[in-house]
């Protein structure tokens, strides 16, 4: 499959589609107050750069954003890839784009926080293949057993 992977604004009617898709699979898998998900809104923040999947025919496939935390930190947020294309790396493209991005905006250590109950194994596939490690609670995440955390030194 030949994709584009662009940054671009969350908010347009598409990756509102996407996200609602995301929150849909993930809201089952694990108590709300233990779920972490950046509105359309908040992906909008200066902080956020969303990248976009889209295939040959211009339609998004897949998400996933970097959230800069200042201090060398940033943190990869709402990833997902459409069902029906799963299995085709697009997650693995979209996290290199992050990581490219990152280094490039100075980051040194990427983190993520994700589901730790199943249905989250296909993204802690594309994680660990991606180079991350598990490690302890990172940000102001609660270590509440609901989480697997996730982190990569860049450079």
């Amino acid at each position: 499959m030949a994709l584009a992977i662009s940054s671009e604004t969350p908010l347009q009617d598409e990756i509102r589609h996407l996200v609602a898709e995301l929150n849909a699979y993930m809201i089952p898998l694990t108590p709300r107050e233990f779920q972490f998900q950046l509105t359309v809104e908040q992906m909008a923040e200066p902080s956020v750069t969303l990248f976009v999947a889209r295939d040959e025919t211009g339609r998004a496939v897949g998400m996933g954003a970097l959230k800069e935390h200042g201090e060398g930190l940033g943190e990869v947020k709402r990833m997902y890839t459409l069902p029906e294309i799963r299995g085709q790396r697009v997650g693995s493209v979209i996290l290199k784009r992050i990581e490219e991005e990152a280094l490039a905006r100075g980051v040194t250590r990427l983190v993520l926080e994700t589901g730790e109950a199943p249905g989250f194994e296909a993204a802690w596939r594309v994680y660990e293949r991606g180079g991350f490690t598990t490690c302890g609670a990172v940000l102001d995440y609660p270590d509440s057993g609901y989480s697997r955390f996730y982190e990569k030194k860049l450079a």
